[in-house]
């Protein structure tokens, strides 16, 4: 009998796998076919003999079994034909993510910043204002090369290369993030203020031993970047952002590597970083690096610093330059925000380390203490605004011969925005201390403090600094603009208009104006600055054209793609479905010319490799006749051809282009608002408040999907439909309370993320939202899955027990991370509570993805089979199957539910609020798309991909590099470890957009039954088409805006990282839908047809 959906309660339990269920179903069927049998050969028992009946039986069960084998051949053959379809889809799939991936990056290489570096090296015989000099690379003056007489050991280390040498040995501290304003009594408090006095108070009480000076980053404010600006003297670029973690080894011109040139001997504690950054440099047997990524350690790298510094500072004689990087201030900014008390005590560490590490100066060594970049108010940092870019630099010798030029510099700057100075500045101001040449590359200028003497009036030594520093800069110029091919101006005002006036004060014959010289020099190297920032602000056109056309041409083939949905539709007829299963059980096929090689997939990836191939071909023998060297030109050229071949492969002369266009207010409100969200990109105040308008969108639709509910015919369904579209817009506000304030929505916003603006931990009160998910959310998913009667089978184990078990073991982890962090229990062994708290994300983690996915791929259908006695016929069995018009939708939604779990765990407390709210938000939105019959529209892949990324948002990100939770790979781990640190960060970053990209399945999936046709096309070709699409159109408006505002005031802290978070967040969506959605489309219904047989 046919099986029909169930209308009463349950008479038996289910069953337990679906091995039992599909062997009931045969017993059923063969009882029936038996008893059928025996009712028909009843009176031709009587008539015939015991030898005719028993023939006439043996041809019966040959017959049965000649169907049998007829039927397996047949779902063989339709398992085969479904296997071969997918592999084809996720072939297409495939390509198109490498489209996306070539268009971002030809677009990126013509947008990000790069600078040519060059590989001449600065001599010590060979100063820059040298007359003539080997291969011409010196300046010819006419004037003596130096403006200061003669000096012992001119030109040698000893006495000094280009300029007298002043100190034998230097000690660099580097306190990571060390803020200006941690440094400078300020009163109003606050945790990080007024801990750290020994810097404030040493310059003001000795000011010709110390000074303190606000030291200005240039952003990214990435240490890897800071580190490169502070060795080399140069400015990183955007470009550099990319080898944050690789550590690419310096190879230009650096300090340390004139150090070493020199003889020096150099030796590293602390962040290993340096140890990436310059191999081979340090003395082995006295460096000791540390790991820099484990934020959750504030005190290893310190500590070990503190323990080693001090050993060798008794030991002079063994080292000339000492680097100590200390990491604990910026780790607790990452860990807790700087308005924390453990900030408190990590700067009073400091405060006391430095104190005792300055008794141990003498008169031939100078230390240095700096903060290579700041933090914001959360402690993050990686962008420009003004806390993150805020450093401190305070330079100490007992030697005292530092100096102020005018009387009111003897106090220190009271905030950063007076007298600071660049950190690229550091580079020739010590390598003139130290008596080495100035690294080749260097644009910095020599600090006043550091060469004005005592007094103050050592104009004549100042102005040869300044002078010996210029001199160098115009060397660099010359031969970067000559590398370049770029002719420099002389117009007035011009670097070489004000260099040429500089040299012309210099003369033999007349009383020098030193102050005037130094003055002239300053200016100089000022505008050269400027120069060499709008130089490498120079942007390849050509690249950034070739992936605008890449992206926009990839569009159009997501939206024809989108388009060819339509011819696909699958008619549900039961009797159909019947008469065509018989014909094929008997040898017949409907459609002979219904073959594999139909596949609209497969003939678009055939047509893609053969476009490809002479794009890139041509392109790469193009580059070498013309001798470009740009080879990988080819990859562009051939990206255009192929996606050109596939645009053909899906044209049909009697199509438009207005098929690709809505036909209902639904598809209308679908291009609405993607259309509005990406041209929104061109205002900075839009993307600022991106979050705000992602929610305008959520409410309107609930609004509209509201009113037309009123329009079904069924109360109950018109009362259902307003129900769930006044939760959704509902959940959506109830979501917008989780905020993370961006600099840029001050004082209009107030986070409510973390405990405060100024921490990054939580407060005790959103220890409670975790518990509320594990709490509500089970229940929640439980009462969207009875209607169905889905709530069998695994169901009630998995999501009653497992799943809630999961996020119950969630919230406890973040109730041990908050004891860990708040020394709830001082008198635990140290370390204890991170390791159970490890442990405990481990297990969480193990069950979502490991035992979460085992169960998936193994699970049978979320049904249950009740047998009773048919109320006309007592001697035969009526079969009920319970969740049957649910089948694949209640077993799809256990993957997402899977994933669920994990990134609630790497979420901050605030972050599994509003993950559970978008959980519930998703369901929601699956009741509305079926009572309104919008399944097949595409406002619901539009609508699933804005709750992606307004959830976003709402988990304590925004599309700035400072507020990624980097702390996040430290949940499961005790340490970096590759790949799984940068995934468990892209969980945490990305889970709005991966959860629902996980989801997408189910706009076709719920409420489908096991006999629904075209799953893998409806899904493909409408859902994850439409929802990449989404996201594909983003990324195309932000690269294009970034592109076309790329001289915007805003461009590096808007429109750029806003390109950056839709570059990668389409990279992740493509990623996650053929390696999760994609899969477990093809794994729900592989095990959908071993029970109910294949449908198609």
């Amino acid at each position: 009998m046919s099986p029909s959906k169930p209308t009463a309660e349950k008479g038996s339990p289910p069953l337990p796998d679906y091995k039992t269920i599909a062997a009931q179903w045969a017993a059923a069927k063969r009882a029936k076919e038996a008893a059928d049998a025996a009712r028909k050969n009843e009176p031709i028992s009587v008539a015939k003999g015991s030898t005719e009946q028993k023939q006439e039986q043996e041809r019966e069960r040959e017959q049965m079994s000649a169907r049998e084998r007829r039927r397996a051949r047949l779902e063989a053959s339709r398992k085969r034909a479904y296997q071969s379809r997918w592999a084809w889809t996720a072939a297409f799939w495939t390509w198109m993510l490498c489209m996306h991936a070539v268009g971002i990056a030809y677009f990126t290489s013509g947008f990000l910043l790069t600078r040519l570096v060059l590989e001449e090296k600065s001599a010590c015989d060979a100063p820059p204002t040298a007359s003539g000099g080997s291969g011409g690379s010196e300046l010819e003056l006419g004037s003596e090369s130096s403006l200061l007489p003669p000096w012992e050991g001119k030109g040698t280390v000893d006495g000094g290369c280009w300029h007298p040498r002043t100190f034998d040995r230097a000690v660099v501290v580097v306190i990571d993030a060390l803020r200006y304003d941690f440094a400078v009594p300020i009163g109003d408090g606050k945790a990080f203020h007024d801990a750290f006095p020994f810097l404030w108070e040493t310059a003001v009480r000795e000011p010709n031993k110390a000074f303190l000076r606000p030291f200005i980053a240039d952003p990214p404010t990435s240490t890897l970047q800071r580190l490169k600006g502070l060795t080399t003297g140069t400015l990183p670029t955007f470009v550099d952002v990319g080898s944050s973690f690789s550590g690419t080894a310096i190879e230009e011109d650096n300090l340390l590597m004139q150090f070493k040139d020199a003889g020096k001997r150099i030796v590293h504690l602390g962040d290993d970083t340096w140890e990436a950054l310059f191999p081979g440099y340090f003395e082995g047997n006295l460096s000791r690096p540390y790991d820099s990524f484990n934020v959750w350690d504030l005190h290893t790298v310190d500590n070990g610093v503190i323990e080693h510094v001090f050993p060798l500072m008794e030991k002079k004689n063994d080292w000339d330059v000492l680097i100590g990087h200390c990491l604990g201030v910026d780790h607790a900014g990452h860990r807790y925000g700087p308005n924390h008390p453990e900030m408190t005590k990590k700067l009073r560490q400091m405060d006391g380390f430095i104190r005792d590490l300055a008794a141990t100066m003498d008169d031939k060594t100078v230390l240095i203490v700096m903060g290579d970049h700041g933090m914001d108010s959360k402690g993050d940092h990686g962008g420009e605004s003004e806390d993150e870019v805020e450093a401190a630099l305070w330079m100490y010798s007992p030697q005292g011969i530092f100096g102020r030029t005018k009387p009111e510099y003897a106090t220190p700057p009271a905030t950063a925005k007076s007298r600071p100075v660049n950190q690229i500045d550091l580079v020739p101001t010590l390598a003139l201390l130290m008596g080495i040449p100035i690294p080749f590359n260097n644009l910095g200028r020599p600090i006043e403090e550091a060469f004005a003497g005592a007094a103050g009036n050592s104009w004549a030594n100042l102005a040869a600094a300044e002078r010996i520093t210029a001199a160098g800069i115009k060397r660099y110029q010359t031969s970067y603009f000559a590398a370049r091919g770029i002719e420099q101006s002389s117009e007035p005002g011009s670097p070489n208009d004000l260099w040429e006036k500089a040299e012309a004060l210099v003369s033999r014959d007349t009383k020098q104006d030193w102050a005037a010289i130094f003055s002239s020099f300053a200016a100089y190297q000022e505008e050269n600055l400027q120069k060499c920032k709008a130089l490498w602000a120079r942007f390849d056109l050509k690249n950034m054209i070739f992936g605008i056309g890449i992206m926009a041409l990839g569009v159009v083939v997501l939206l024809v793609y989108i388009s060819k949905g339509e011819d696909d539709d699958a008619i549900d007829d039961e009797e159909l479905d019947l008469a065509e299963k018989s014909l094929e059980l008997q040898g017949v096929k409907p459609d002979e010319t219904a073959t594999p090689d139909d596949i609209l997939e497969k003939r678009l990836f055939s047509a893609a490799l053969l476009g490809a191939s002479p794009g890139f071909i041509g392109g790469v023998i193009s580059s070498f006749v013309s001798g470009a060297g740009d080879w990988y030109r080819g990859s562009s050229i051939a990206a255009l051809t192929s996606i050109a071949a596939v645009l053909v492969s899906m044209y049909e002369a009697q199509e438009t282009v207005f098929k690709i266009l809505p036909n209902t207010r639904w598809g209308w409100m679908a291009v609405i608002f993607t259309v509005s969200q990406s041209v929104g990109f061109a205002s900075n105040s839009y993307t600022i408040w991106e979050d705000s308008i992602l929610l305008f969108f959520i409410t309107t639709f609930g609004f509209v999907s509201a009113l037309s509910a009123l329009q079904i015919p069924s109360r109950a369904d018109r009362y259902l439909a307003i129900y769930h579209s006044v939760v959704f817009a509902l959940l959506g506000r109830v979501a917008s309370f989780s905020k993370l304030c961006r600099e840029e929505q001050m004082p209009y916003c107030a986070s409510t993320y973390y405990a405060s603006a100024t921490s990054s931990t939580s407060a005790p009160w959103q220890l409670i939202v975790p518990f509320l998910v594990s709490a509500i959310l089970p229940s929640i998913i439980k009462a969207y899955l009875k209607p169905t009667r889905s709530y069998e089978g695994l169901a009630p184990t998995w999501i009653g027990y497992v799943f809630r078990a999961g996020l119950l073991v969630a919230a406890l982890y973040w109730i041990l991370d908050a004891a860990d962090n708040g020394n709830w229990f001082p008198g635990l062994p140290d370390k204890l509570l991170k390791n159970i708290s490890v442990y405990t994300a481990q297990m969480v983690l193990g069950l979502a993805l490991i035992a979460g996915t085992t169960a998936f791929v193994w699970a049978p259908p979320c049904v249950s089979i009740v047998t009773s006695a048919s109320p006309t016929d007592p001697n035969r069995a009526q079969i009920a199957i319970m969740g049957y018009a649910n089948a694949h939708g209640a077993r799809y939604l256990l993957l997402p539910l899977n994933l669920l779990v994990a990134c609630i765990l790497l979420s901050k407390p605030m972050g599994a609020g509003a993950l559970g709210l978008m959980a519930w938000q998703v369901l929601a939105l699956l009741e509305i798309l079926d009572l309104n019959n919008l399944t097949t529209s595409p406002i619901g892949p539009v609508m699933l991909a804005i709750l992606g990324t307004f959830h976003f948002f709402k988990t304590g990100h925004q599309a700035v590099l400072s507020s990624i939770q980097w702390d996040a790979a430290f949940i499961p781990l005790f340490t970096i470890r590759y790949p799984w640190s940068p995934i468990v960060v892209a969980l945490n970053t990305f889970a709005g957009q991966i959860l629902t990209a996980a989801a997408v399945p189910l706009l076709v999936l719920w409420k489908a039954g096991p006999k629904r046709k075209g799953v893998l096309e409806a899904v493909s070709r409408r859902a994850l088409g439409a929802f990449v699409a989404y996201f594909a159109v983003e990324s195309l408006c932000t690269m294009a805006w970034a592109g076309h505002l790329r001289r915007h005031l805003m461009l590096y802290r808007v429109f750029s990282p806003r390109f950056m978070t839709a570059a990668v967040v389409l990279l992740v969506v493509d990623v996650v839908g053929i390696l999760l959605s994609l899969t477990g489309v093809r794994v729900n219904t592989m095990a959908i047809g071993e029970v109910f047989g294949w449908a198609e």
